[in-house]
């Protein structure tokens, strides 16, 4: 799976656009955040193709940086995500961006993708 980060103006309208142009390509948005107290406003979109996602915000004309993302099903119970962090800290790994896709299954950006699998498949037997 992968990370688009879609650099849009931080105005009405503006996410409208962005859906519609991967509705009108069939492209079903997994997760979503929106970031804009940086000098440019982004959306982080998790889509279910990325070939797909990738044509159709370049024919609306949207620029974006992609990145590979792990996702992983975590035990839903309190706590869980703290030991998910402390294990990329231990490791060396930054979590850059995270969603909630479902009740207790997240995706992460993270700065170091070869340790990052590495803990994951150490201590996540859940991981697909």
């Amino acid at each position: 799976m992968k990370e688009f980060k879609v650099y849009s103006d931080n105005k009405r309208g503006e996410l409208a656009k962005i859906a519609e142009a991967l509705a009108q390509s069939s492209v079903n948005i997994e997760a979503i955040a929106s970031e804009n107290s940086h000098p440019e406003s982004f959306l982080r979109i998790v889509t279910n193709d990325v070939n797909t996602t990738k044509r159709a915000l370049s024919r609306a004309g949207y620029k974006y940086d992609e990145k590979n993302i792990i996702v992983l099903d975590l035990i839903d119970r309190p706590g869980e995500l703290a030991k998910l962090a402390k294990r990329m800290t231990r490791a060396g790994v930054n979590i850059e961006s995270i969603y909630l896709l479902e009740k207790a299954r997240v995706a992460m950006a993270v700065d170091d993708l070869k340790k990052a699998m590495k803990v994951i498949k150490e201590k996540y037997k859940s991981f697909k």
